[in-house]
């Protein structure tokens, strides 16, 4: 008997870690338009595009760029939101509340689109507070 203490099978090789392409699209569109749900869940505007990069930032650099602008734009229009709740107080709040979730609606579909075309999309406006 040879002087090895332990006979291990060797390792399972490690699981892929790289999308193909089509995936890689795909995951970047629902990286935009999870933001939707925020029309039905409240801050599920957020949540959804943090669920999506989370998942998935690892194996692809294209996911992890479409994730990180998701989420950046929306928390600058939950910011917006915000602001735009507290001047109802001066009855402009409610013009600017539409406004606001026409213009998410319109770059989220957007964004989702260049993605799903295989583009990065910048979002006009955004606080880049995850780099």
């Amino acid at each position: 008997m040879e002087n090895q203490p332990y006979n291990n099978p060797p390792l399972p090789p490690s699981p892929t870690t790289s999308l193909s392409p089509s995936d890689e699209r795909m995951w970047g569109l629902l990286a935009h338009l999870s933001s939707l749900a925020g029309f039905i869940i409240p801050f599920g505007n957020i949540i959804g595009p943090v669920v999506v990069w989370q998942i998935q930032k690892d194996k692809s650099a294209f996911v992890d760029y479409h994730g990180k602008e998701a989420v950046n734009f929306q928390i600058t229009m939950a910011i917006a939101y915000c602001v735009a709740f507290l001047l109802i107080i001066i009855f402009i709040g409610i013009p600017i509340l539409i406004v606001l979730g026409v213009l998410n609606i319109i770059f989220a579909v957007l964004a989702g689109i260049k993605a799903n075309n295989g583009e990065y999309y910048q979002y006009p406006f955004a606080i880049r507070l995850i780099k």
